[in-house]
């Protein structure tokens, strides 16, 4: 009997199955305000109109504005002689010390504002003070502005308008009885602009006696106050060991000789000062806060 093999029957194996391929995770999207806007743009536009709200980016702008229009309204000028505004007068800013003279002609100064004045560095470090005049004639502000000057920290001097026609010694001794200096205050200056009726020789004369009077009594050599024209005319080479005080207005520069002594220059004699009802006398000292030191009552 003959027997057919019988095919073992094949087995299939299950299907493999597939995995699905992995998803990358997007990455998560930047939160949005309500308006639709980023937070950080938010954020940096909240701080912009925080700047600009600001009252000191409005002081900046302006500073800057008023600086930029004076350079351009000063164009051409000397580099060195720019006009600042709060002080209504062009300044020599190769100085870093500057100053006023006032009288009874300012009227009643608030000598708070003065000294609280500022323009780009500008302020006010000195104020010489008239006093006396002649042999009677004492300035009706001297004292009030003595006194309140010095309380604000400002560096004080005193002077005396010399009158040639009248006895010298008489004018130093009234000169000495109405100003009591101290240390730390400003030579004292005699004014002297005009020969009332006297010749060149007889006032030189009477201002050497004035000068030596009051440089005897004191132990200062005292300063003198000249416009540059008087000063040329009648003083230049007579008075060569003092130091000198001159008045020479609107000008870049004080046009005197190099070997000219002089410690003060008064540019100006329009100046607007804060807390004064008029205009004012300017003055620049010509060194340093070193020099100027030394220069004081000891």
């Amino acid at each position: 009997m003959y027997f057919y093999p019988v095919a073992t029957p094949i087995k299939k194996k299950a299907p493999v199955k597939r995995s699905s391929p992995v998803k990358k995770a997007n990455p998560p999207k930047k939160r949005k305000s309500s308006s639709g806007l980023p937070i950080q743009v938010k954020f940096v536009i909240a701080i912009i109109i925080l700047v600009l709200l600001s009252p000191f980016y409005y002081g900046y702008v302006i500073k800057s504005f008023s600086s930029g229009w004076r350079w351009v309204r000063d164009f051409g000028k000397d580099q060195h002689y720019h006009t600042y505004a709060s002080y209504n007068i062009p300044i020599p800013d190769q100085y870093s010390i500057h100053g006023i003279d006032v009288s009874s002609y300012q009227g009643k100064i608030d000598w708070q504002k003065v000294k609280n004045m500022e323009e780009d560095d500008v302020h006010i470090s000195f104020a010489y003070i008239k006093a006396t005049e002649g042999i009677l004639q004492v300035d009706p502000y001297f004292q009030r502005n003595w006194r309140e000057a010095a309380k604000q920290g400002l560096v004080c001097g005193a002077y005396h308008y010399f009158r040639p026609k009248l006895n010298s010694k008489l004018q130093a001794y009234f000169f000495l009885q109405t100003v009591n200096i101290e240390k730390g205050d400003l030579p004292m200056v005699v004014d002297i602009e005009r020969l009332d009726g006297v010749t060149p020789a007889k006032m030189r004369e009477e201002l050497q006696s004035f000068l030596s009077e009051i440089e005897a009594r004191t132990g200062s050599k005292p300063i003198i106050y000249s416009g540059l024209k008087f000063y040329e005319d009648n003083l230049q080479g007579h008075f060569d060991s003092y130091s000198l005080w001159i008045a020479h207005y609107y000008h870049p520069e004080l046009d005197t000789s190099k070997t000219t002594s002089w410690k003060f220059w008064q540019h100006s004699d329009k100046a607007k000062v804060n807390g004064i009802n008029h205009v004012v006398d300017f003055d620049v000292f010509s060194g340093d806060s070193v020099a100027f030191k030394k220069m004081l009552i000891q």
